[in-house]
């Protein structure tokens, strides 16, 4: 069994070793003792080298951790490991940060945690919240970086499952269980890597919430993740208070103010739009010449775009005049928009429903307005020809 140096000392980057057993390629290699960390409990598995072959990944077999190579490790059986420790380090900030804010939400409100998942940007867990307002949010963050500041200590101890006590989740494990203890605050099984006061998390900060399987999911983010991701954040806020010629505090309420204003002008666009095309479908009807049957026809066709409510209202005011057929097409997709006045002796409804169901499209509508879409351009030929267009 893999002696894991991270259980004792989350520190350690270089570390000797031994061969216990390597495959014929010398591409998967399984150590006396190593200081790797793989995929586990929420938390990704570290990067780095074994005699300078890169480590691509790292495999549990039966207490044993397989370190897969990128290519064939040298001759020998000594091996001198290096990990990767910027990354080994980010990850003791996150998941520490995650045991600190865990026992944060316990304590302040009730809340477990039912899951934890370290991504590369951020981290989240998933709290039994039905909801989290933006005040707990901020008390739980305030109280997290509270304790932070008072560079508590982080212990690791190993105790027999059944004689452990004042755990702030149970463990279903047996045997002996390695404990991670924040003091005063926190006790956990745990095999993951983490730091060894509260001081080296860093500040922590809490972004999103997600409402998920009836919980609440929270993104936060700890150490220099937290620092990367304010400064981004300052560097967006100052650009849009520049392009209003804000100060940075009154930048929100202008951008509200210029949304609503915006709003507002886009209602009256879209009115002005729909006074257009009324009067654009009264003009295209008087152009238009009865046929032998009396009715007046119009076809729009567009190579693309969507038959929006500006085309229905032109093809609807262009019907509102007697004997009056109007289509409207987009080849990118096939789809078509029917318009029939109320004399015109067309249905509208059924004359697509006939030609959907020949052709396998979708769609439907009533007698004067129909509308759907087809699954070939020929079928919106053949639907136009059956309307005499």
């Amino acid at each position: 069994m893999t002696e894991r140096l991270y259980y004792v000392d989350s520190s350690i980057a270089d570390f000797a070793a031994s061969i216990v057993s390597v495959d014929g390629s010398r591409t998967r290699v399984v150590l006396d003792r190593t200081a790797f960390y793989p995929d586990s409990g929420g938390q990704p598995k570290d990067h780095g080298r074994l005699n300078g072959v890169e480590v691509i990944d790292l495999v549990e077999e039966e207490g044993d951790l397989v370190h897969v190579l990128a290519s064939a490790l040298p001759p020998g059986d000594a091996v001198q490991g290096s990990v990767d420790m910027v990354r080994r380090f980010d990850h003791m900030q996150q998941h520490s940060g995650q045991h600190l804010l865990s026992a944060v939400f316990d304590s302040l409100f009730g809340f477990a945690t039912l899951s934890f998942h370290m991504g590369a940007e951020s981290s989240t867990i998933e709290l039994s919240a039905q909801a989290l307002d933006s005040g707990q949010c901020q008390a739980a963050e305030r109280r997290a970086n509270e304790i932070v500041f008072e560079n508590r200590p982080l212990s690791v101890a190993f105790e027999e499952a059944g004689q452990v006590e004042g755990l702030r989740k149970e463990s279903k494990r047996e045997g002996v269980l390695r404990i991670v203890s924040i003091e005063g605050i926190d006790r956990s099984a745990c095999g993951g890597t983490h730091v060894c006061r509260t001081g080296e998390i860093g500040p922590i900060l809490l972004r999103k919430l997600e409402k998920i399987r009836g919980n609440v999911r929270v993104e936060f983010l700890c150490g220099h993740r937290a620092v990367r991701r304010a400064r981004l954040d300052f560097d967006a806020l100052s650009q849009i208070s520049r392009l209003f010629s804000s100060p940075l505090d009154d930048t929100a309420p202008l951008v509200a103010a210029q949304l609503e204003s915006a709003k507002e002008t886009e209602k009256a666009r879209r009115k002005l739009a729909l006074e257009v095309a009324s009067y654009r479908g009264r003009e295209l009807y008087t152009q238009a010449i009865a046929g032998p049957d009396g009715l007046r026809k119009f076809l729009d066709q567009r190579a693309t775009g969507t038959l929006d409510d500006e085309v229905r209202a032109v093809a609807q005011s262009f019907c509102s005049q007697p004997h009056a057929i109007f289509a409207a097409t987009s080849s990118q997709p096939p789809a078509v928009l029917v318009v029939a006045s109320t004399d015109s002796g067309v249905h509208a409804g059924n004359v697509l429903k006939q030609a959907l169901a020949a052709a396998g499209g979708r769609g439907g509508g009533n007698a004067q307005v129909a509308q759907g879409s087809l699954p070939s351009a020929e079928a919106l030929a053949a639907l136009l020809a059956q309307l005499g267009f």
